[in-house]
């Protein structure tokens, strides 16, 4: 018979996952959240959580030693279940206090599988999966080998940021080469891959002792690389039902799961269909729900709520329990995000039926909508995105847009 109250310590650099904190906690457990002091002020649920724990520093800056020492304490007193990675940039600290602490889920190797894109690309290959031709930076002959071999453009990415931030696009041998030695001992983060046109998808979807039990497929209208360099319209919006692009996305995400060795998890999963070849492509994946609002957007076209169902997921591998998907909708639902030059924009124009939600972040104005016609979520994305653009967008420098959360 298992315990019915576990213990769950959740780690979040970003305010985000409040369902899933609250669906912990609904379920009777104990629940700690480990965030950056930066986030104090921010509206975390705090009545659904036990104690938050407060890290200097954001993102990668987190001391691990400091984290590691500061649970070991929390330990003397309460044995922690399970360890969570609400977010990308929390996935390496997840892994690295389960090792030390010997805490059951993902370890660190299988972690890289969801950080590094390097590791990624190398693992997809192996298994089979089709990526677009990519090379480490870490030798020159190897270097120089895919710049005579591949034609350009090129795109050099950083190995372990968690979206499109940093991304160089190069057209030429020379070019590559400059960037190379800008990046100095850098270029150990980076890896180069071809860029291949072609619509981006992604998989969202839910995992339980390595079989999928839910994805949803979508396509980026406007895909995140575009907007953190050009700015403009965030779009995406599901495909529908039984057509080609979404089987084909569902079997290509299976076999990325089980290379990659996906256990029990959320996950967020990228692919590009080939303008070329119109083959479908593996570009990266996280375990974790996407971000950028894709998760209320799922949850209009579903009535799955991604965070509320990896706690549920979560809760019952702690506590040794079966766990039931609710019943799946297959309605079709999109989103249209911008960001801008208000901080509260008034969208109180925005009235069809058919809106779901209004996107509640400052100095953003995003609007989801869901139907039951996937061609009427589309007609009303491109109708609202011609509006935002005209009344509310603005454009931020690369620099100071990180994520879209």
């Amino acid at each position: 018979m298992s315990d019915s109250k576990k213990t769950f310590l959740c780690i979040s650099n970003y305010f985000k996952g409040s369902a899933f904190l609250i669906s912990l906690k609904k379920a009777g457990n104990t629940v700690f959240l480990i965030t950056t002091e930066k986030l104090r002020e921010s509206p975390w649920p705090f009545e659904f959580i036990d104690e938050v724990f407060y890290m200097p520093g954001q993102d990668l800056d987190w001391d691990l030693e400091t984290l590691l020492f500061g649970v070991a304490g929390i330990m003397k007193t309460t044995y922690i279940d399970a360890i969570v990675a609400l977010d990308d940039y929390d996935v390496e600290k997840a892994t690295f206090l389960r090792e030390n602490l010997r805490i059951p889920g993902m370890g660190q190797t299988t972690g890289r599988y969801f950080r590094d894109k390097l590791a990624m690309r190398m693992k997809a290959q192996s298994a089979g999966v089709l990526v677009p031709a990519f090379s480490a930076i870490l030798n020159d002959t190897e270097i120089n080998n895919f710049a005579d071999n591949v034609p350009p453009p090129w795109v050099l990415k950083p190995r372990s940021e968690a979206s499109a931030h940093g991304i160089i696009k190069i057209y030429d041998k020379e070019s590559l080469w400059q960037n190379i030695h800008e990046l100095g001992d850098n270029r150990v983060r980076y890896l180069v891959e071809q860029f291949r046109p072609g619509d981006v998808y992604h998989a969202d979807s839910l995992n339980l002792e390595g079989k999928t039990l839910f994805c949803t497929v979508s396509r980026y209208l406007a895909t995140p690389m575009e907007i953190s360099q050009g700015g403009g319209i965030f779009r995406s919006a599901n495909v529908p039902y039984g057509s080609e692009d979404e089987k084909n996305i569902n079997e290509a995400n299976k076999k990325v799961m089980r290379a990659f060795g996906m256990k029990s998890s959320a996950a967020h999963t990228e692919f590009i269909k080939g303008k070329e070849d119109g083959e479908i492509y593996f570009l990266e994946t996280s375990s974790r729900v996407g971000g950028a609002h894709l998760a209320e957007m799922v949850e209009a076209a579903t009535d799955i709520n991604l965070w509320a169902e990896w706690a549920k997921i979560e809760d019952a591998i702690a506590k040794g329990m079966k766990y039931k998907l609710p019943k799946v909708k297959k309605g079709y639902a999109g989103i249209v995000l911008t960001l801008s030059k208000f901080k509260d924009p008034d969208l109180s124009s925005f009235d069809d039926p058919e809106v779901f939600l209004k996107v509640p972040l400052d100095y953003h104005a995003g609007i989801i909508v869901s139907s039951d016609n996937h061609a009427r979520v589309r007609e009303l994305l491109d109708n609202y995105a011609e509006r935002l653009t005209r009344d509310f967008s603005t454009v931020a420098h690369q620099e100071k847009i990180k994520k879209f959360h």
